[in-house]
């Protein structure tokens, strides 16, 4: 009895494996021509490749042009890099091209020793991505507290035709709070009442 059983279970094992092999197959077959059907269609022309490289060159530059203005001061180069129909989403409301100027200018007057470190930045044919680091001191205007100042944030900017046309920034909650004034102690006199 068991020498029959072996029998059966061997050519069983065999088949099963032989199943495994050829379900195998199929699915390594299929999973070449998966691959070969995406880079087919992610597949540009050297032509395609060389626009997009001249329009992520293009928003890039025109984002070291702003950055620049806003150390020298000078925002005579603004409108090389920045469209006419610009928005700057700000927190005190959407602002314009001569909106930026207008701040180019106050910000070197206000910060004249401000310093801008380019940490990290990725670009594509629309977006310029900065991480950007702020350091300088503060007389206490614009609400930073008197001293110095070193804070980051995050700058996206969209770009139409190698020019900006809307920009936002983004603080994480503790960067903000470098720039609000800190509570002064309490008086020793409220402090036993």
């Amino acid at each position: 009895m068991i020498s029959s059983m072996t029998r059966w279970r061997i050519p069983f094992g065999q088949k099963t494996i032989k199943n495994l092999q050829m379900k195998k197959i199929p699915s390594i077959f299929a999973a070449i021509l998966l691959c070969c059907f995406i880079s087919c269609n992610n597949e540009k022309t050297a032509s395609e490749t060389k626009d997009d490289n001249s329009a992520v060159k293009k928003n890039l530059e025109a984002s070291h042009i702003v950055s620049k203005a806003f150390e020298t001061g000078d925002p005579s180069m603004i409108d090389s890099a920045v469209a006419s129909d610009f928005v700057d989403h700000t927190d005190m409301g959407d602002k314009n091209r001569d909106s930026l100027k207008a701040m180019i200018s106050m910000m070197h007057k206000t910060f004249p020793d401000m310093k801008m470190e380019l940490i990290k930045e990725l670009a594509d044919n629309d977006y310029v991505f900065s991480l950007m680091r702020f350091t300088g001191t503060s007389e206490g205007q614009m609400g930073i507290p008197k001293g110095p100042y070193d804070m980051q944030a995050i700058e996206v900017v969209r770009f139409r035709d190698g020019k900006a046309v809307e920009h936002w920034e983004y603080m994480e909650p503790r960067e903000m709070m470098k720039m609000m004034p800190q509570p002064k102690p309490a008086d020793d006199k409220t402090k036993g009442k």
